[in-house]
């Protein structure tokens, strides 16, 4: 299957296509994706989940949600894209926990 890249919200994109994913990319509001779009995403089967956040506490709540479904947090980098601001932006890379 060739690749392809979905933009949009992401009930829609998930609602709207069938299969599993490869890779999805989760950019969040500061609320986070919160538990029902994880499960969605769990259930997609994806090899993995690049999960972009702006609220540090929301991405600790969220990878919570995907350890408890079997998932393993496996990267998580923090960049400082806000200089002398309390904002700091984070990048997780999640996998199914194989183990």
């Amino acid at each position: 299957m060739p690749a392809s890249v979905e933009v949009g919200q992401v009930a829609r994109v998930l609602n709207s296509l069938r299969g599993t994913f490869d890779l999805v990319v989760l950019d969040p509001p500061r609320e986070g994706a919160r538990r029902a779009v994880v499960e969605q995403v769990v259930d997609r089967a994806p090899r993995a989940v690049a999960y972009v956040a702006c609220d540090p506490a929301a991405l600790a709540r969220d990878v919570g949600t995907f350890l408890g479904l079997g998932w393993r947090l496996t990267e998580l980098r923090a960049y400082d894209c806000f200089p002398m601001t309390q904002h700091v932006e984070c990048v997780a890379l999640l996998e199914p926990d194989e183990a």
